[in-house]
């Protein structure tokens, strides 16, 4: 990895500048932040309705402060969006859409919080709060960089900001509202700050992430519940079959058997798995932190390829039967399982779950029924790392940082970046500052505050590569 010592003169100076005008705003920014995690933006709780409202509305109030020539609340089908813009002197300027969520997770069992979870807390050299990562704080990294580059007159790119209110639900209305806005959407590139990093000691960008697809099956078997006794042994049992069923989808080398499943895989590249090996991973450690002696998966991947760059198939719940205190001897009636596949870029979801729907019922023994309810799903995305935009992020956090950061691709889901691609035709830089001890939708969520300094000066380095590649 290239050392700081290696920047010019010229660039040190660059930063400090940056950094002190963080210093001599740091209150003000703290004092705004607190502003947005004070409203309790709960989108999944009908409660707090009227609290998107009010943080969309003070988002916009924020933008327009950051220099922002226009800012508004817009409507959808849910919960409203918050669109700012702000439009350079320079002709033929690039042009950055910024993607943040202001929606936040409930904070129940509020009994594990320190303290008030919609009252910032700084202690540590963390912000401990709902939101402080997820996605405020970010959306404040972007928010800052942005206002230093305009208010010292460096801002040279056409730059759009599109927060929503819905991305812990689904981003149910997000596809809709870019079908309907394309051209005011339009842009070069698309720059997300909601994503995470390897650590702090080792910066990354997020180069891919895992589709989906989600099930609920259901198994139906006689009419009502039957005494065991009367009736074990001669009647199919729901659950039994169920398991037999599910036993079924993964073999003994860790494949999933769903026909077809592996022909729009794509192989990890050499190069990128020279990449994933040089980050640094305790498999120890790893099995230590979730208490278990073994790791499975795939053969001939390492665990940082398996959960990253293959499929998986997991069983996320199953139930059926009686569970209550005591014995209850009863053959089920019916039995459930909600069951997800986590995919890789060039899998469709909705191939994948039509062949787990065949799959399944072909895999259903007599004297049973099975309805399997697709329940939702996205595409995976991966990030070329040879883009221009994506240079000038990299070169960003290695300016921030003091080392180039790694390119690793992560095992979650963000359904609505292969949206932005398939919607608008947009590639998508993921430039996150999270960390995993950050706790996101946990209780005791935080952001690392050193973090989030070298965040915003990571950000203002993106946008001035970008307009000047050759400064």
């Amino acid at each position: 990895m290239r050392q700081w010592s290696q920047y010019s003169q010229i660039t040190t100076t660059i930063i400090m500048k940056i950094q002190d005008y963080i210093q001599q705003n740091e209150a003000r920014f703290m004092e705004e932040w607190a502003s947005l995690i004070r409203i309790p933006s709960v989108s999944c709780q009908q409660e707090h309705k009227a609290d998107m409202f009010r943080c969309a509305e003070r988002w916009v109030e924020l933008l327009k402060e950051a220099g922002c020539q226009k800012a508004e609340v817009m409507p959808s089908d849910g919960n409203p969006f918050v669109f700012a813009e702000y439009i350079p002197i320079n002709e033929n300027p690039k042009t950055v859409l910024v993607y943040a969520h202001y929606d936040v997770m409930p904070v129940e069992p509020l009994d594990l919080w320190k303290s008030n979870p919609w009252e910032p807390d700084i202690r540590d050299g963390r912000l401990y709060a709902r939101g402080a990562d997820d996605d405020k704080g970010q959306a404040m990294i972007q928010a800052k960089a942005f206002e230093y580059l305009v208010k010292e007159g460096l801002m040279n790119c056409h730059v759009k900001f599109i927060f929503e209110g819905e991305e812990e639900i689904g981003s149910p209305s997000l596809a809709a509202f870019m079908e309907k806005h394309r051209q005011l959407l339009k842009a070069d590139i698309i720059l997300v700050s909601d994503t995470s990093m390897i650590g702090k000691q080792t910066p990354s960008l997020t180069t891919g992430l895992r589709g989906l697809a989600y099930w609920q099956i259901e198994v139906q078997g006689p009419n009502r519940d039957l005494h065991s006794g009367h009736f074990g042994g001669a009647v199919k049992n729901p659950i039994n079959a169920l398991c037999e069923m599910l036993s079924q989808v993964v073999d003994d080398k860790g494949r999933i058997t769903i026909p077809a499943f592996y022909d729009d895989v794509l192989p990890i590249p050499q190069v990128e798995r020279d990449m994933i090996a040089k980050i640094p991973f305790s498999l120890n450690d790893y099995k230590a932190a979730i208490d278990v002696d073994d790791v499975a998966g795939e053969d001939g991947y390492s665990t940082l390829e398996r959960n990253s760059c293959r499929p998986s198939f997991d069983i996320c719940g199953i139930w059926g039967g009686y569970i209550g205190e005591g014995s209850k001897t009863v053959l089920p009636s019916k039995a459930y399982a909600k069951v997800s596949c986590r995919l890789v870029a060039n899998q469709d979801h909705e191939k994948i779950s039509k062949s787990f729907v065949d799959y399944m019922t072909q895999l259903a023994p007599k004297g049973v029924r099975v309805t399997i309810t697709p329940m939702h799903g996205g595409q995976g995305y991966v990030c070329p790392i040879d883009l221009p935009e994506y240079k000038a992020a990299e070169k960003g956090f290695e300016v921030a940082f003091g080392v180039q950061p790694l390119a690793a691709r992560r095992g979650g889901s963000i359904p609505i970046i292969a949206d932005f691609e398939r919607i608008l035709g947009i590639k998508t830089i993921l430039m996150g500052f999270g960390l995993e001890q950050n706790a996101i939708h946990s209780p005791n969520e935080s952001m690392d505050l050193d973090v989030w300094r070298k965040g915003i000066v990571a950000v203002t380095e993106f946008y001035k590569n970008l307009s000047q590649p050759n400064l």
